[in-house]
């Protein structure tokens, strides 16, 4: 006979499994029963554009992001040269700054009437745009640019981690057969750090597929911004379902990828000699020209979008006392809060009741609420307010039956919806935060509890929650610092005149008021500085420690 709690857990686990999933099913169920067949409409000309615009764009950012997180990642573990260790933490900021606040200050510095190619008209004596050359900069070249320098942390922070854990060892046996630093680099080291470079890219995939702001701002015409346009422009559920459905399909194939590239090879480190203590000294010209090197991510992701921000928000500091700033300040804090500790809340519960359980069912369910993550903040917009509106009037209709009051639309007519979103997209955080330190409880100490009388509820009120409180906070921050930041959930769900730091952006950018968007984007950017910040110091705790 199960207990009232024990009956309630399993409750909770079931509604969040119902919860998380819903959107997916919503979607795939209206892609299968609308008007026009899926392969019909697929297989339109716009639509083909759309798919082969947005692998470009996977494509490109992957290669760039590539490119400068695995090459500064390397610069930092593998040399010692002037300022290491300040880039070194510096690296990892570009991650704070939202790819369309980025975007915003890229254009606003280096457009035509920006101060560049001001002081460059200044400097030469040019006056008009045909007396020089300049690349244009809303392309999809520049979207590509501005997407992998927000991006790329992903991929230095995994491969730097790699690279810290690895064993010098291997690299002094290939020293001793003769293989130079380059060799090295390429035929030891790379495959040693490989899985870390590969989840970097994955996420890093992940997060172009999803990306809105700074493809409607480029005008690129993606998948996702094609779900806009479908849907609310065309009033089109179906189709806009039918495109979603294949970014899902695009995502599963990247996350495959990943599986099926990592396959069963197996990477172990030493651990008695760690990688730190095998840097190369580099002094002088050319120790600097590294430095230089690691520097321009930072220089060009981080210093110049909040440089560019900070200048408009103190030439219109009048902006700063704006209520609608303050209001979209509060609904941010209130909405991003909630959902932070409902989030935490849940993954707490599920990760206790499927660890009591051990089974395979179990791991399956820890495995499919984890696909929140892995889809775009447009598709869970979609595939949320699809059957969420169908409940909310059925509800409205109920209520005025028994009641005669109309109550209106209670869940999309809120910002429930919204934080709904956000519970759902950064779950997988929680629940990571939650299985990693629900694991290093010894079994002794909750033994002990139970001996002594507690149930399982309480064992995991008095004695694990205290014990996980640390990660706790920390898994409700990231949920907090990445809930402020996302941008197509938020779009979608909103209820009318609602906003947030993020849309106020956004708004206030689209229409090229700059100085109004700026302190709204200073905002977002000092909450993630504060993630970011959290992040490096737990990576280097977990490094270092071992």
């Amino acid at each position: 006979m199960r207990s009232p709690a024990q009956v309630f857990m399993v409750v909770g686990v079931l509604l969040i499994l119902i919860v998380i999933l819903s959107p997916i099913v919503s979607i795939v169920f209206v892609s299968l029963t609308a008007q026009d067949s899926l392969l019909q409409y697929l297989s339109t000309p716009a639509v083909l554009r759309y798919a082969v615009n947005t692998l470009v764009l996977v494509g490109g950012v992957a290669c760039v992001a590539l490119v400068i997180g695995v090459g500064t990642a390397w610069l930092v573990s593998s040399y010692e040269f002037p300022f290491r260790r300040i880039l070194e933490l510096a690296l990892f900021f570009p991650l704070a700054i939202p790819a369309y606040v980025g975007a915003y200050a890229l254009v606003d510095f280096f457009e035509f009437a920006g101060p560049f190619q001001t002081a460059l008209r200044a400097a030469f004596g040019w006056n008009l745009a045909t007396d020089y050359f300049f690349p244009q900069i809303r392309t999809q070249g520049g979207a590509i640019l501005v997407l992998s320098l927000s991006l790329y942390p992903y991929v230095y922070l995994l491969t730097r981690s790699a690279m810290r854990e690895k064993s010098v060892a291997a690299l002094e046996v290939a020293s001793t057969l003769g293989a130079g630093r380059w060799s090295r680099f390429v035929r030891v080291t790379l495959p040693m750090v490989r899985p870390g470079i590969v989840s970097g890219l994955v996420i890093v995939m992940m997060e172009t597929v999803a990306d809105f702001g700074v493809v409607d701002y480029f005008a690129v015409q993606t998948l996702t911004t094609a779900i806009y346009s479908t849907w609310l422009v065309r009033y089109d559920v179906g189709g806009a379902a039918q495109i979603s459905l294949v970014i899902l399909v695009i995502v599963t194939v990247i996350v495959g990828m990943e599986r099926v590239g990592r396959g069963r090879a197996a990477y172990h480190q030493s651990a008695l000699r760690p990688s730190a203590s095998g840097r190369h000294a580099i002094v002088g010209a050319p120790g600097l020209l590294i430095a230089g090197m690691c520097a321009l991510p930072v220089l060009f992701g981080f210093a110049l979008p909040v440089g560019v921000m900070l200048g408009h928000a103190l030439e219109n500091r009048e902006h700063w006392l704006d209520r609608n700033l303050v209001q979209a300040l509060i609904n941010t804090l209130y909405l991003c809060t909630a959902a932070a500790i409902a989030t935490v809340a849940a993954a707490n519960l599920l990760v206790f009741v499927v660890r009591g359980a051990r089974s395979w069912l179990g791991n399956t369910v820890l495995s499919l609420t984890m696909i929140g993550y892995a889809t775009p903040g447009a598709i869970l917009g979609l595939g949320i307010l699809l059957p969420l509106s169908k409940l909310d009037h059925a509800v409205a209709d109920a209520w005025q039956y028994l009641t005669g009051e109309d109550p209106g639309l209670l869940m999309t007519g809120s910002a429930f919806a919204v934080g709904m979103a956000y519970c759902i997209r950064f779950f997988a955080l929680a629940q990571g935060a939650a299985d990693s330190a629900m694991g290093r409880v010894s079994p002794n100490i909750v033994s002990a509890a139970r001996s002594l009388g507690r149930t399982a509820a309480g064992t995991l009120v008095s004695v694990k929650m205290p014990i996980m409180r640390g990660s706790m906070i920390v898994a409700a921050l990231l949920v907090f610092v990445d809930s402020v930041k996302e941008l197509p959930a938020t779009l979608l769900l909103r209820p009318f005149n609602f906003n947030t730091l993020a849309t106020r952006v956004y708004e206030r950018a689209s229409l090229e008021a700059i100085g109004e968007a700026a302190p709204a984007a200073l905002l977002v950017t000092l909450v993630g500085c504060m993630g970011v910040a959290v992040i490096a110091r737990t990576r280097n705790r977990l490094v270092d420690s071992r």
